[in-house]
């Protein structure tokens, strides 16, 4: 079975582009999720990793795609086609192809190569937007623009209303936070500074 696997890191990012691809490779079945690619604690990977049998083909549109992080990739993709006996194809580099049948010594070697090369891109790319966003946070605060997570505004009457009944010991904080649309960390932390 031809298994595709989509992995986008952010809730607005588009995955059409993708799942195009997988399509068009003929995958039968595409797991896919939102979520970043620095550790493999992910549940549809998870999920797809159980079941992958031996002789299907995992499709990625990129090695990036897998994940970001150099060591975790490289033991990924043994676990794939070593222990699970899968096949992966990486559809923006044909190198990365280990259906094909010209797999000898020279071809493993050079996939082994490539695969080394692109997962530490893919790493040293997830560092460098770390150190990309710490440096404009950075020069935001110099300047004196940045702001942080602006507060959550809550409208006064209904934190009032909750907070008397509250009071009254008729409310849990529990029910507090979900009536005025926070969370538990922030209500206590709203609790402290209005009234501490």
């Amino acid at each position: 079975m031809k298994v595709g696997y989509v992995r986008v890191s952010f809730k607005d990012q588009n995955e059409a582009r993708q799942i195009q691809s997988m399509t068009d490779a003929g995958v039968e079945k595409i797991y896919m999720e939102k979520q970043s690619g620095k550790d493999f604690e992910r549940l549809e990977y998870q999920k797809m990793i159980t079941e992958l049998k031996e002789g299907d083909i995992l499709v990625l549109h990129s090695i990036d795609r897998l994940g970001r992080n150099y060591d975790c990739i490289l033991e990924e993709w043994h676990r794939i086609t070593k222990k699970i006996k899968a096949d992966i194809i990486v559809l923006d580099m044909p190198l990365l192809n280990t259906t094909s049948k010209a797999n000898d010594l020279t071809g493993t070697f050079i996939a082994d190569m490539v695969l080394q090369i692109l997962s530490y891109v893919a790493e040293k790319e997830r560092e460098n937007i770390r150190k990309r966003q710490a440096e404009g946070i950075a020069i935001a605060k110099a300047e004196g623009k940045y702001k942080g997570r602006q507060p959550k505004k809550i409208d006064e009457t209904l934190w009032n209303n909750n907070f008397e009944i509250y009071e009254r010991g008729e409310l849990t904080k529990t029910q507090f936070a979900r009536n005025v649309g926070v969370s538990r960390v922030t209500l206590d932390k709203l609790l402290g500074e209005k009234h501490g």
